[in-house]
């Protein structure tokens, strides 16, 4: 028995002990509950009892011998830990974090406010689930209009819809606040269309509105001027088709020249020279009486534009769907 406890003790002190892993096999080999020393003292019951005492003590001293390794192997490897744990130097860099960036869309949308900011224009929201009163009828479109049909609504009950455009918005302003008026409306909106690479069930606008006294159709065309060459560079022009729309009388359809192709003609224009961004004219003065504006005193206009083809036109998209797909190779061409 006291050669066989003379040769754990020489064995445990040649255990290469280099690091936490092999610090704990030692643990569980020597002191763990089914390990050496559970075995010493099980085998210390069959000893006669005339022998019990100075065997007691041989094994006590290799008990006391084992753990002594055991703490101070411990403590070699918190030190060395700590030790390497000072070399690192604090002041280098440290790892890059990928990094992330604005949708396309909210860049544009971005740049279209700055642009409209400074001219005066402040930023004005609304709620995207809208009454009738306000998505329509306060534009004057009631319930038997047939410029309903123009556009596929999205409703959540009876008079109850997801907003077609942003201009509930406008009447929300019109309603509560007193002319002048100078907002832009940038948002989300709704409509049940055919998805495809020209449309989509949601898309953002940004729309305008002027109300003050001796507002002309003159400011409307200087201000879209303005924001064209501000958006798509200093020489691009605009041009105004006659069109219709039941909340602004005259009504026009809003082109720049193409900037592509410098009116030459290209895939972008379909060879006219020109790209359609957005619609305006002068507000209905049936408009302005919905929201209790006195028609004698003011008038005004409004425009919108839909952000996605501002998007597409600038850094030549030719598919809509794409700003929705989440495409990690698409988005990090804007980070």
């Amino acid at each position: 028995m006291q050669e066989r406890l003379e040769l754990i003790a020489t064995e445990a002190k040649n255990e290469l002990i280099q690091d936490a892993a092999t610090l704990e096999a030692y643990r569980i080999k020597y002191l763990g509950t089914k390990g050496i020393m559970k075995e010493v003292f099980e085998d210390f019951k069959q000893i006669p009892n005339e022998e019990k005492k100075s065997m007691g003590q041989l094994i006590n001293s290799l008990k006391n011998t084992l753990e002594t390794i055991y703490l101070e192997k411990k403590e070699e490897l918190e030190n060395t830990s700590t030790e390497q744990s000072d070399t690192i130097d604090y002041t280098k860099p440290g790892a890059r974090v990928p990094r992330g960036g604005r949708h396309p869309i909210h860049i544009i949308k971005n740049e279209m406010i700055d642009i409209f900011a400074r001219i005066g224009f402040t930023v004005a929201e609304g709620p995207e689930i809208e009454d009738d009163w306000h998505n329509f009828t306060a534009l004057n479109t009631p319930e038997d209009h047939p410029a309903r049909d123009m556009q596929d609504t999205f409703y959540i009950k009876e008079n109850v819809m997801l907003r077609t455009h942003t201009s509930p918005v406008q009447i929300r302003v019109m309603e509560t606040q007193t002319p002048p008026i100078r907002i832009i409306t940038p948002g989300r909106v709704y409509r049940n269309e055919t998805i495809s690479a020209r449309a989509h069930c949601t898309f953002h606008q940004v729309e305008g509105l002027y109300i003050n006294e001796n507002v002309s159709f003159a400011d409307l065309k200087q201000t879209l001027l303005y924001f064209a060459k501000e958006m798509f560079g200093q020489n691009v022009d605009i041009r105004l088709r006659p069109s219709y729309f039941p909340f602004t009388e005259p009504s026009a359809e809003l082109d720049i020249s193409c900037f592509i192709c410098d009116k030459k003609g290209c895939a972008v224009c379909k060879g006219s020279g020109w790209v359609e961004i957005g619609g305006c004219g002068m507000v209905d003065p049936a408009v302005l009486e919905n929201c209790k504006i006195d028609t004698e005193k003011y008038t005004g206009f409004a425009f919108g534009m839909g952000i996605e083809r501002i998007t597409m036109l600038k850094y030549g998209i030719n598919d809509l769907r794409i700003f929705y797909d989440n495409d990690i190779r698409f988005l990090k061409q804007f980070s």
